[in-house]
């Protein structure tokens, strides 16, 4: 029986049992509980483990440097859920406290798993609306790495931010204009789209591509913008005839 097909107050007591469970493994010096639901093959048991991991974190500051020694290890498991959830905990803890769990993520966004890596861009775009500065100047380190999957992560990963504050991410995504990997391109302007729709937030993007230097990727996100108001129809600020006519009215081609 999965975690929702459980009544509202069964659910509630096993998030209880969780976290309980998890704080005897800190205090005995074990790690059954840990990998028990760590490697639960329901994503909300998983979840409810990590989000305990936060409460647990904030709540007892004598246990937080075995928090984070358990992280690192089962960051080292064999298997990619344990994995996947230790960084998934370490996103929840990076909320408030990033240079903690740095180490962590500068190996798990080269997991050999598509599932670990993809817990980081999660992680990331949870770190980066609650604490942007430490969050946005780690992934800023990664925008020109070697390795494409890793600049598309990263790009990917600084989206939430973007939407609500579009203007903390464009000089980050102005680095990855000209990159000529179509997965990272493509990403690009996915996310350029994706910042667009809100209330304020065509009109930083537009003005930001008016000083940017790649016409042909800049035409292609403002197609991608464009179409994002028509999918967006029911959330975003304007119509996608007013998104238009703003473009037209702003954009110095």
């Amino acid at each position: 029986m999965g975690f929702y097909d459980l009544s509202k107050p069964r659910r509630t007591a096993l998030v209880a049992k969780i976290k309980s469970a998890l704080l005897s493994d800190l205090r005995n010096n074990e790690q059954g509980a840990f990998l028990n639901y760590f490697r639960d093959e329901d994503t909300y048991i998983r979840k409810a483990a990590y989000l305990n991991i936060e409460r647990i974190y904030l709540e007892n500051r004598e246990l937080q440097s075995k928090i984070l020694e358990y992280l690192r290890r089962l960051s080292h498991s064999e298997l990619p859920k344990v994995r996947q959830t230790a960084v998934n905990a370490a996103g929840e803890i990076g909320k408030t406290d990033f240079d903690s769990v740095q180490p962590l993520f500068d190996r798990a966004l080269f997991d050999e798993h598509h599932s670990v890596r993809n817990a980081v861009i999660g992680s990331l775009k949870k770190m980066g609306q609650k604490n942007p500065q430490a969050a946005l100047k780690w992934a800023a380190t990664y925008l020109k790495h070697e390795d494409k999957e890793v600049r598309r992560e990263i790009c990917h990963g600084i989206e939430l931010r973007g939407r609500t504050h579009p203007q903390d991410i464009l000089d980050m995504l102005k680095e990855l204009q000209f990159d000529e990997t179509s997965r990272v391109r493509n990403t690009l302007i996915h996310v350029l789209g994706q910042i667009s729709y809100k209330k304020g937030c065509l009109e930083t993007v537009v003005e930001a591509l008016n000083h940017w230097e790649n016409k042909e990727l800049i035409a292609d996100a403002l197609d991608e913008i464009v179409d994002v108001h028509r999918r967006y129809k029911d959330f975003a600020a304007r119509s996608q005839e007013s998104a238009m006519q703003y473009i037209s009215d702003h954009y110095k081609a």
